[in-house]
């Protein structure tokens, strides 16, 4: 099942909101709280890409090699 259009859109506006915030803070905080907000980052990219990955492998009819090809065998 795929992630819903809101909670996309929501995710992708708070990555847009933290990458400001990483541009910021590079700028004037501790390397540790930029080192957090690009954790958040990567985390949220995670949670999108993971989820298309798994529709992919969902939607697989049972035996075919899908759009991966001889990759895999």
């Amino acid at each position: 099942m795929a992630l819903s259009q809101s909670v996309e859109e929501n995710l992708k506006d708070a990555e847009q909101s933290l990458r400001a915030a990483l541009a910021f803070a590079a700028r004037q905080e501790r390397p540790i709280v930029c080192s957090v907000i690009a954790d958040l980052i990567h985390r949220i990219e995670s949670v999108m890409s993971t989820d298309s990955l798994l529709d992919k492998l969902e939607n697989r009819k049972p035996g075919s090699s899908g759009e991966f090809g001889s990759f895999f065998q």
